[in-house]
């Protein structure tokens, strides 16, 4: 951000939304951002697989499996060619689930024009390669910016127009720098911007997306403990050293720790662990209160992307030597056949650490292998 020479104040810029944007995926979050950016005035063109959705969004301005009870705004048009719609537009958003996020921006790589900028909003690690879903796109995409939008956002509430803040981050070259406000993170945070959502601006793509993919491990977390009977105290130790899980793989690989401590760290963490609404918090819950896998959701098949993410997660942070033992008790409930007791138990009994991890502390946990019992017992 330039400064005055004078004032030593920052100078405000007109930034130009942009005037027609696509955005590829027509569930949940794909349409609530359509609402959001058609809301602030552009011409947006969603794309859906399946031609039903689009028909419903074009023909009564609803999509009641989506978004029951909301009606869609004027300057938003459901396209069933994603070429059609690509070549029409300024700037693309893809929001589908993270284990389809490769496939769908080979797609888009066919008919994107050169150049235009694509934000992803998926939120996970990619479990083969232990890449980020901007690093996926950008495989797939070559010469275009790629970023994404991130934060404590139900879709839902963001479409009702509920006040809702996110982050939309983007690298910044030289040219960005020496101009921030012709920045595509600026063009899309502003093409986002309406008097109920706003949008943050920021060029750490890396402590913003590590927040997205472990929040959602740390809720199945608070979802398990929950439905095992315990409530504040618990959550509040979870997403706290959660939090600290998060920063420390953030700054392995790049980040920036007061990224975590921002919306789409600490903002979105909160907003996951704190509500059922969270597919990640209510499998926890229901695999909490003894419910198998497959009874789940009432047996629908539910994509939980942090169930994904707890060995995508956990296998970058052995390979950089980072240690999550929240993230790695999740994994073991999940993938390992590890009884949700017995595990937590062992959680609660690692030794006892220093808080900040700069004190570089470290001693043995006072408790019995009979008291971890009882606490495993008790969970159980």
């Amino acid at each position: 951000m330039k400064h005055s020479p004078v004032s030593g104040s920052p100078i405000s810029h007109k930034v130009r939304p942009y005037s027609r944007v696509a955005v590829i995926g027509a569930g949940s979050w794909g349409t609530a951002l359509a609402v959001t950016l058609a809301q602030a005035g552009c011409k947006t063109m969603i794309y859906g697989r399946d031609p039903a959705v689009i028909d419903e969004i074009n023909s009564n301005a609803t999509t009641q499996r989506f978004l029951p009870g909301v009606t869609l705004p004027k300057g938003l048009f459901g396209v069933k060619d994603m070429a059609f719609a690509l070549e029409r537009s300024e700037a693309v958003l893809i929001v589908v689930p993270s284990r389809s996020v490769r496939n769908v921006a080979r797609q888009v790589a066919a008919h994107v024009p050169k150049g235009m900028p694509i934000a992803v909003c998926a939120k996970g690690i990619e479990p083969e390669t232990g890449l980020l879903m901007t690093q996926v796109a950008e495989e797939e995409l070559g010469d275009h910016p790629v970023g994404c939008v991130s934060g404590p956002t139900f879709a839902l509430e963001t479409a009702m127009g509920h006040p809702t803040a996110a982050t939309v981050a983007f690298p910044f070259t030289y040219a960005d720098r020496l101009k921030p406000h012709e920045s595509p993170a600026a063009r899309l945070a502003v093409s986002l911007t309406t008097e109920s959502f706003r949008a943050y601006v920021s060029d750490d793509l890396v402590g913003v997306e590590i927040g997205g993919a472990v929040k959602n491990i740390i809720a199945i977390a608070c979802g398990l403990m929950t439905g095992a009977g315990f409530a504040e105290n618990t959550r509040a130790a979870l997403i706290t050293r959660g939090l600290d899980e998060m920063k420390a793989l953030a700054v392995a690989l790049g980040g920036r720790r007061e990224t975590v401590t921002g919306l789409s760290g600490i903002g979105d963490l909160a907003l996951t662990c704190a509500s059922p609404t969270s597919r990640n918090m209510a499998l926890g819950q229901q695999l909490g209160q003894g419910r198998a896998r497959a009874d789940c959701f009432e047996g629908k098949p539910v994509v939980v992307e942090g169930e994904m993410n707890a060995k995508s997660v956990t296998d970058l942070a052995r390979s950089l030597n980072v240690a999550m033992p929240i993230c790695e008790t999740v994994r073991a409930i999940l993938h390992e056949g590890a009884e949700l007791g017995t595990a937590f138990a062992s959680l609660w009994a690692r030794p006892i650490e220093a808080e900040p991890r700069t004190m570089e502390l470290s001693f043995d946990h006072p408790a019995t292998d009979q008291d971890i019992a009882t606490l495993a017992e008790r969970i159980s």
